[in-house]
């Protein structure tokens, strides 16, 4: 084990003592003439004509015609990705290279809060479909205002998941779910955690936290803020009227906005190649699901950030394999606020959730191992 504290020159960049291997530290910076192209590209895409279903502004049809042309004036004219860089640079950002369990190399980026507590809880926070890394910088701002390093009770680490903007995949040979699940394991033993962590995350990244809390001891517990489950057939008998109504969602939601996900699975290469070819076709097949799919309106400015970041890192159509998009039923609505995307809309509450589980899992004395877990 080495006894050397691997640092960079960002507060929180000091890896814990038993780490394997030194990541690269990272810094995203787009050169400046993929940044030109896409605003030619911007300026050359055509709006497709006005149609009945394209001027409702309910949603239920999709985007409308009037906000995709007010969202693409705003994202080839005002839009400035160097402030989104500049957000991400300001935490520290590594790469690594993974074993996948097949002797195939992946690349992983990943950023992190780490702690100098000898104490402190691992954590890796995986993002879903259709979000990012960037969807828990609220919560690392948050937490770095919160904590300074020597104080921070917790390791954070939120990856790119493999196939999502850094983080790459085979380009030969199929990669799936469980491959993802290793290579992010593999990515927290080598960073120093092997004796325990915690996993949380949404959409397919509570997929990958179940597999890593099932087949993994060294994954101590999960935090969800998605559960999978199809809502049954005819039996809703004994349940009460806010879990019918419910499942009357899940139901209307499998019925009317289920569509993309069936074009994911059967037809990746087609739906990859669309929607890698045209920056506005991205926008809206995307925004879509920010607007729909949230609770609490979310500034244009970050949709066009996880776009434009989809976009320059061609997440499409890498991150459409069949092996990523789990056929699930999940209910999109939801009495607390927070739905699909928590760690944008409601960070605070996601936040204080997720330490308060971290808290109850260490009272119990099984997240970590006896070296870090707290008297």
């Amino acid at each position: 084990m080495s006894s050397v504290h691997y640092k960079t020159t960002k507060p929180y960049g000091t890896l814990p003592p038993n780490a394997q291997v030194q990541p690269e530290p990272f810094t995203l910076r787009i050169p400046d003439y993929e940044i030109e192209e896409l605003r030619r590209l911007l300026e050359l895409a055509k709006i497709g004509p006005k149609t009945w279903e394209n001027q409702q502004n309910d949603g239920r049809f999709g985007v409308s015609y009037n906000w995709l042309a007010n969202a693409r004036d705003y994202w080839r004219s005002k839009f400035n990705w160097r402030l989104i860089e500049q957000h991400v640079n300001s935490f520290p950002n590594y790469t690594i290279s993974i074993k996948d369990g097949h002797d195939r190399d992946i690349m992983m980026h990943f950023t992190a809060l780490f702690s100098e507590q000898p104490d402190a809880a691992p954590i890796v926070l995986m993002h879903g479909w259709p979000g990012s890394f960037m969807d828990y910088l609220p919560i690392l701002s948050r937490l770095a205002n919160k904590y300074l390093p020597a104080d921070l009770p917790y390791h954070i680490i939120v990856p790119s998941i493999p196939g999502y903007a850094m983080s790459t995949i085979p380009e030969d040979s199929e990669f799936t779910i469980d491959d993802a699940a290793r290579v992010i394991h593999n990515l927290m033993v080598t960073l120093g955690f092997g004796s325990g962590y915690i996993a949380q995350g949404g959409d397919i990244g509570s997929v990958l936290a179940l597999i890593l809390a099932m087949q993994y001891p060294e994954c101590k517990a999960a935090h969800l803020n998605t559960l999978a489950g199809n809502p049954p057939a005819d039996d809703t008998e004994g349940i009460s009227e806010d879990s019918r109504e419910r499942l009357n969602r899940i139901k209307l939601f499998l019925q009317t906005g289920y569509a993309y996900s069936a074009e994911h699975i059967t037809r990746p290469s087609t739906i990859g190649f669309v929607l890698s070819s045209n920056p506005l076709s991205l926008l809206a097949w995307i925004a879509e699901k920010f607007l729909e799919w949230s609770d609490v309106s979310l500034p244009l400015d970050t949709i066009l950030g996880s776009v434009t970041l989809y976009w320059f890192t061609s997440t499409f159509p890498r991150e459409t394999s069949r092996v990523f998009i789990v056929s699930h039923g999940f209910n999109p609505y939801t009495e607390i606020l927070g739905a699909h995307f928590p760690a944008l809309e409601q960070p605070d509450e996601l936040l204080q959730d997720i330490e308060d589980f971290i808290g109850e899992c260490i009272t119990r004395n099984f997240t970590v191992p006896e070296s870090l877990a707290t008297e």
